[in-house]
């Protein structure tokens, strides 16, 4: 019965919002929505299929390339039927915009909220969009694979000798 609605759901949206599977991932199934559509595919998905629940929203950064660079992930779960469904939003360029779904999924205020943080992908109409784990004023987006990263060695006891050396040695050159 479950496998059934959910074949049902994949095959209507692919027909009205003539969708393609994503080729990525396998399991949950996945559609690929092009920006511009995904609030009319997770309005049909709650109202007509029973997806009730915004269960994750994240996204992938392929990073250096462009076209896309990003997909954002959308995994929704229909608690009446006891099915997953993925919704991938392939996202071009470094300044990526998509519309909310907060209308739609009310938890979707903190997901989208955690996508601007860490990856700085806007949320067009979203009722507070403001930072949400990194403060204030953080200059970049932590997630994403251009940001640049600091390096400090960790210790272990193959190695703590010479990064004793090396942090000694420092100490001496700044003086």
């Amino acid at each position: 019965m479950s496998e059934e609605h959910l074949r049902t759901a994949l095959k209507s949206l692919q027909e009205r919002f003539n969708l393609q599977p994503a080729e990525i991932q396998k399991y949950p199934p996945a559609l690929l929505v092009p920006p511009e559509q995904i609030v009319a595919v997770c309005q049909a998905l709650h109202d007509e299929f029973g997806f009730n629940f915004l269960a994750d929203l994240t996204a992938s950064d392929y990073w250096p390339e462009q076209a896309p660079r990003f997909h954002a992930v959308y995994n929704l779960y229909s608690h009446e039927h006891n099915v997953r469904l993925c919704l991938r939003v392939p996202l071009d360029g470094d300044t990526p915009t998509l519309p909310t779904v907060e209308a739609i999924y009310y938890n979707a205020n903190w997901h989208e909220r955690e996508l601007f943080d860490m990856l700085g992908i806007d949320i067009a109409g979203h009722s507070d969009l403001r930072r949400l784990i990194m403060p204030a004023d953080w200059v970049g987006h932590p997630l994403r694979k251009d940001y640049p990263l600091g390096y400090e060695e960790p210790q272990f006891t193959f190695n703590y000798d010479d990064i004793d050396r090396r942090k000694h040695k420092a100490r001496y050159e700044e003086a």
